[in-house]
């Protein structure tokens, strides 16, 4: 992750993240987003409370890594595949 342009501190990625985006082959997936959406995506994922908040929340972000063109439920056309 390319960091140095990010405004919000660095969110280091938990073990259970990584072991999950190698598992279903979404590592590249993952680092071609923007650093942003990385940093923000792990955020995200440590500010649940509950371990069920967290599951929910790592399928969530590999659903729409797998899929393309979608960050945080929103359109993202750069991730789109197939472009």
């Amino acid at each position: 992750m390319n960091d140095s342009r990010l405004k919000r501190p660095k969110n280091p990625m938990p073990a259970f993240v990584r072991e999950a985006l190698e598992r279903r082959g979404l590592m590249e997936a993952y680092r071609e987003r923007p650093a942003y959406q990385q940093n923000d995506y792990l955020g995200w994922i440590a500010r649940a409370k509950r371990p069920e908040t967290q599951k929910k929340r790592l399928t969530r972000m590999l659903d729409e890594l797998e899929k393309g063109g979608v960050y945080m439920n929103m359109k993202h056309a750069p991730s789109a595949k197939g472009r």
